[in-house]
């Protein structure tokens, strides 16, 4: 899936990311940019509201995981578990959100347990950055539900 074609895909099934003004900048099979600008995520302190900041991270984890079973061929409903959220400085302006699987076997592992099982658990890594400075950090578990061919 091309940068566009999964921008277009997080727009129409996930309206709050065009309300955000969330652009893919990467999307391969060993990571994911998104990038939202400061406008329509902007709080009383003209910084970026930390709920959008965390939807942010949030949807690069979540995107990083259904882009890879798409790869796959695998169909599966992929939900957040459990996730944390570090903010580190205050965001003023356009800000990016990296994502990674940080163990390098974890996801083989996980796609043996969602085949044997139906369920399967994994963890992503999002770092944030604005202005090319680090700014927050979001780990989370994303669970995948499921397996339709696609």
């Amino acid at each position: 899936m091309i940068p566009r074609e999964l921008e277009k895909y997080l727009h129409d099934h996930i309206p709050l990311a065009k309300f955000m003004g969330v652009e893919v900048i990467e999307a391969d099979y060993n990571g994911l940019i998104l990038s939202a600008p400061l406008a329509p995520n902007i709080n009383h302190r003209e910084t970026v509201f930390g709920g959008s900041a965390s939807a942010v991270a949030i949807l690069a984890a979540w995107a990083l995981v259904h882009i890879r079973l798409q790869q796959e061929g695998i169909n599966s409903r992929v939900v957040v578990q459990r996730n944390a959220m570090r903010y580190e400085r205050p965001i003023t302006g356009k800000f990016f959100a990296s994502a990674v699987i940080p163990a390098p076997t974890a996801w083989k592992k996980f796609l043996g347990i969602l085949q044997r099982k139906d369920r399967a658990r994994i963890s992503v890594s999002v770092v944030l950055c604005c202005h090319g400075e680090k700014v927050g950090e979001f780990e989370g578990d994303f669970v995948a539900l499921g397996i339709q061919p696609t």
